[in-house]
């Protein structure tokens, strides 16, 4: 029998052999494998939320990265694992295209494969700089996946961040569907979840290091770390009263349009007219307020349209609708918005909010002044760009609490979801049409991702869209009521009340997450020093 000491601890002598398989690949099929790993990582968000695959995709890359011999090398396969992660999470951006082939169907390949190799390049770096720290160090044991940790999160950080950000399938968003985990988000936000997740799911790379001790050890702390946050979770639902603000009953429209008939110059009349007639639709004494989703009024907005549409407003109440209007930039020119207007019920315009986060080839065209005049146009604005509103802020409403509008995608920004100054708003609502994208996984993590804006700043959350998905969201990110994704019709439900002094994230921000990834950080230098 062979004797066993603490620095010769017992294996399982199949995942060594894993491992070492993994750090051992060569040529195309390593990066082959990084791609199907990261493939299966995506696997863990929305709409299919296994995230206990995040527990076997983390360490093979990790196992992999053992194996790396050279700098080229180490970059390549964090690009490989993010290529295959983001070719499978994102392949319904080119969706978009296909409304007009004729003019962005030659974009195709570039939007399908394009985005994902250009968004890869944030792990690759990750990966490069990983290494480099595993040599320059000597890292060993659980330094190792918990310095994976921090340099996969800085890589979030910044993919959100650079290049007006895009801060989409962040890891943290595994969690969506596990709603007691998902409150640790009010402390440390998504990407403070993203951090804990990762270095959780990193750790049994552990259980295939010969040279690792007491790895099984390692390995349960990351799960009991899990235990823990979703039991605090549960301890703060279960504290959730689920109090709704008075005398305030939201219908919600979802007219569930398809995006190719949207703008069918012969059809906006019955689109409108569609939009009017479910406002109307059934017994609507109770409802105080009407929301329809982004650019559904599909004509330029004046006293008399604004008299049409009072129609369907209830006594007392609004109409909060998306719009397209003209107006004047900064600089005094013609301008395009994208924006939300309030109508009440005397016809007479009660707010006006323009969207402020564009999106890049979408709504404008970046670097347009370098390109030949018609050489191509946004998806979304045609020859002329939209132009960007002045930032969030608070708008107030008759009959309701302060609200902060976000059109589209800029609900997927964690912290620049609220005015950094004036009063708190009361809630978040979020106009957005992802008739774009049909019946693909996109609008279910556009959802997703709404929601957990709601737990970081303890707001509730109501969304209308066009189509996929409409409904209205409590302060701790639990769905009170919703409208699918490809569903026509209307949902009357009740306005939740916002936590009262907010959440530690809402005031601060992303400083508890930077905290904590310095005290990761310490950990890993300090594990380092008793290697």
């Amino acid at each position: 029998m062979t004797a066993l000491t603490a620095d010769a601890p017992s294996r399982p002598a199949p995942l060594r052999a894993l491992a070492a398989r993994a750090a051992g690949l060569a040529g195309w099929r390593r990066y082959a494998a990084a791609a199907a790993a990261g493939g299966l990582a995506t696997l863990a968000l929305p709409p299919a939320y296994a995230a206990p695959l995040l527990w076997l995709a983390f360490p093979w890359l990790v196992w992999q990265l053992d194996g790396a011999a050279t700098r080229r090398q180490a970059f390549w396969l964090g690009w490989s694992f993010a290529f295959g992660h983001f070719l499978l999470g994102l392949y319904w951006v080119a969706f978009a295209l296909t409304v007009d082939l004729a003019r962005f169907g030659w974009l195709l390949p570039f939007a399908m494969a394009g985005l994902p190799a250009l968004l890869a390049a944030f792990v690759g770096a990750a990966t490069l700089g990983y290494r480099a720290a595993v040599r320059r160090f000597g890292l060993a044991g659980p330094a190792k996946p918990l310095a994976f940790a921090v340099a996969w999160t800085l890589a979030e950080y910044a993919r959100g961040h650079l290049f007006t950000g895009f801060p989409w399938n962040l890891t943290g968003y595994a969690w969506t569907a596990w709603t007691p985990v998902m409150q640790a988000a009010a402390f440390v936000g998504v990407y403070g979840l993203t951090l804990l997740t990762v270095a959780a799911a990193s750790l049994p790379a552990l259980l295939g290091d010969p040279g690792a001790r007491r790895p099984g050890a390692a390995v349960l702390a990351g799960v009991a770390l899990f235990g823990l946050v979703a039991a605090g979770g549960a301890v703060r639902l279960a504290g959730a009263d689920g109090a709704t603000v008075p005398g305030v009953t939201l219908r919600l429209v979802q007219a569930a349009i398809p995006q190719s008939l949207k703008w069918d110059p012969e059809l906006r009349v019955r689109h409108l007219e569609k939009h009017m007639r479910l406002s109307l639709l059934g017994d609507a004494k109770g409802v105080t307020h009407v929301v329809w989703p982004e650019t559904a009024v599909p004509f330029a907005m004046d006293a008399e349209l604004r008299g049409v549409l009072s129609r369907v407003v209830p006594p007392g109440g609004l109409l909060l609708t998306g719009i397209q209007r003209v107006g004047h930039g900064a600089d005094g020119r013609r301008a395009y918005f994208n924006a939300m207007e309030a109508v009440d019920a005397a016809g007479a315009q009660a707010a006006l909010f323009d969207k402020f986060h564009l999106v890049p080839f979408g709504e404008y065209m970046p670097l347009r002044r370098f390109l030949p005049a018609g050489a191509v146009g946004a998806v979304a604005a045609g020859s002329a760009d939209f132009s960007a509103g002045p930032g969030p802020r608070t708008v107030e409403l008759p009959g309701l609490p302060p609200v902060s509008p976000l059109i589209c995608y800029e609900v997927i920004f964690p912290a620049t979801v609220t005015a950094a100054e004036g009063p708190r708003p009361g809630w978040l609502l979020n106009l957005t049409n992802d008739a774009w994208y049909g019946e693909t996984a996109g609008p279910h993590q556009h959802f997703a991702i709404a929601r957990m804006r709601a737990v970081e700043e303890g707001l509730p959350l109501v969304r209308s869209a066009n189509t996929g998905i409409s409904g209205v969201v409590d302060a701790h990110g639990r769905v009170v009521g919703s409208l699918g994704l490809g569903e026509e019709g209307v949902v009357d439900l009740p306005l939740p009340v916002a936590l009262p002094g907010g959440t530690v994230y809402g005031r601060l921000g992303d400083l508890p997450m930077v905290l904590v990834l310095l005290c990761v950080t310490a950990m890993v230098g300090f594990l380092a020093r008793r290697m």
